[in-house]
């Protein structure tokens, strides 16, 4: 693609928006609605054995496709590579729900993993396309509230499903709307096509598949399917470190590979790589382990555990709304990751001072903090990507900043349990269970003495803080690193006689 492709209108922008959201929609909700539906799901598939392997297959599968899709999508058009991860998203989903056992399952999960990973590199890539960055923030915003509302709704909506219809629908809910995102996406999206001859990067993108998946079988099955000094996990280690490193050195050789090198000359691209791999680090560990103490500490309904991080998700949306905005109009943006970082170092460290006798008023108010950091840091780490790279090379920003997202949070979630986990069977009481690790059940401390209950209420609470204490380191490196953003220009300034849409109503007829 040319760097000096024109903008699309913002009528163009607006037709083809639904279908993005719905695509964003599909690949996030499906990360959190089945987690309500598995006690179902083991209760009739059997292989409780297996339970772990339905989440992981699916984070696996979609992690290590990420960075893939955004360079493939950089070589030979963005459009028909989309439609190629909703047709495999869609399959993996129709595929997962009429599975007849837990290996079936895992297989299919897998598959919808696949697609998955093509669909949010995908829609942040394609805006990147149609939008200049000047204008993308106020586009982004409804990115934002998007997965603000698939985090909220989803382990809702996985609940009434598996309780009013079948643990099945939970996946075939993801066929209809797919559809319809394919519909808008063939019939709307307009991206040039590219014609020239490009060589595939097979070696990269194999050695890059072989880390990947090394770094997210020991985040997930370190400290809980095998011990952390096991002969599995110090060779997966060694594995993923040895093919990292031959990927940097292939990378270096290639004529077109998988991730450029040249990208990270620029100091806002690395800086805000980084960012984002620490925010997943601190914040997707960190809030991981939110509505456990919730649950347990402060007797919130499991039922509504979506509910639960509302004040963290509103914070985030609305904060990222006018933050897309302010953008859009003034062009200013590194004060905000700079403000954002703090928030989520201030919020966080709020978060560390939990106790058995925090009420909800004041958790939910260390979760707007925390809410407001992360509105200002996710689209701007995003957006600074994607503007320090030149267009050809779009796609390969977005998965990058998306796969250290991700792969942060796949450390942080790993770390932080193990240390939630060792801080927890410290402060028990001897004798006492909860159910043994961070799989506590809530039920169970109905059914203790009083004063039992009290001491595995401080036990949870003493874990919890020290989940939250380990995470503000990350979140104080990302404030120092974001001092280093260069006030760089954003292109394409908004010109003089367009006006601003006034509402996305335009979009309904779609």
């Amino acid at each position: 693609m040319s760097s000096t492709q024109a903008p699309a209108t913002r009528r163009e922008v607006l037709f083809v928006l639904p279908g993005l959201i719905l695509a964003m929609l599909l690949a996030m909700l499906d990360q959190l609605i089945v987690g309500t539906a598995m006690p179902t799901i083991v209760g009739e598939l059997g292989g409780v054995e297996h339970l772990s392997w339905v989440v992981t297959a699916y984070v696996l599968t979609s992690t290590v496709s990420t960075p893939l899709y955004g360079k493939l999508g950089d070589l030979y058009g963005r459009k028909r590579l989309f439609i190629f991860a909703i047709i495999v998203f869609l399959a993996g989903s129709a595929l997962s729900g009429i599975a007849q056992s837990m290996i079936q399952l895992i297989g299919f999960r897998a598959l919808q993993g696949l697609g998955a990973g093509g669909l949010m590199v995908g829609v942040m890539a394609i805006i990147g396309d149609l939008v200049s960055p000047r204008e993308r923030g106020k586009y982004q915003g409804y990115f934002a509230a998007t997965m603000a509302a698939a985090t909220i709704a989803g382990p809702l909506l996985g609940g009434f499903l598996t309780d009013h219809l079948s643990w099945r629908w939970v996946f075939y809910i993801n066929i209809p709307l797919g559809i319809l995102a394919l519909f808008v996406i063939a019939a709307r999206l307009h991206l040039p096509r590219h014609t020239i001859k490009h060589q595939i990067d097979y070696l990269g993108a194999a050695l890059l598949t072989v880390a990947a998946t090394s770094i997210v079988l020991v985040t997930t099955w370190g400290g809980s399917q095998y011990e952390w000094g096991s002969f599995q996990i110090i060779g997966l280690a060694i594995l993923g470190v040895v093919a990292a490193v031959a990927f940097v050195f292939q990378e270096r050789r290639a004529v077109e590979p998988i991730v450029p090198l040249h990208v990270f000359k620029s100091r806002n691209f690395t800086v805000s790589t980084l960012m984002g791999f620490l925010v997943g680090v601190a914040m997707f560990g960190a809030v991981t382990f939110l509505p456990l103490y919730q649950q347990t500490v402060q007797g919130a309904s499991a039922t509504n555990s979506g509910l639960l991080l509302l004040p963290l998700m509103g914070g985030s949306m609305v904060m990222s709304l006018v933050v897309g905005q302010i953008i859009t109009r003034t062009g200013h943006y590194r004060s905000f990751p700079i403000i954002g970082s703090a928030a989520m170092a201030v919020g966080i460290g709020l978060l560390s001072m939990l106790d058995v006798g925090t009420g909800k008023l004041a958790s939910a108010i260390f979760m707007v903090v925390l809410g407001i950091g992360m509105g200002l840091l996710m689209q701007v780490v995003m957006l600074l990507a994607q503007n320090s790279v030149e267009m050809k090379d779009m796609g390969v920003a977005s998965s990058t900043s998306m796969f250290a997202r991700s792969i942060g949070g796949s450390i942080g979630v790993s770390v932080f349990g193990a240390i939630f986990a060792s801080r927890l069977t410290d402060a028990l009481p001897s004798g006492a269970s909860v159910g043994g690790g961070t799989n506590i059940d809530p039920a169970m401390l109905s059914q203790v003495p009083p004063e039992v209950k009290t001491s595995i209420l401080e036990a949870i609470v003493h874990a919890t803080q020290g989940v939250f204490l380990w995470a503000l380191p990350f979140a104080v490196l990302a404030f120092v690193l974001s001092w280093f953003i260069k006030n760089e220009p954003l292109r394409g300034a908004p010109s003089a006689d367009e006006a601003p849409p006034r509402d996305l109503e335009s979009v309904s007829s779609v």
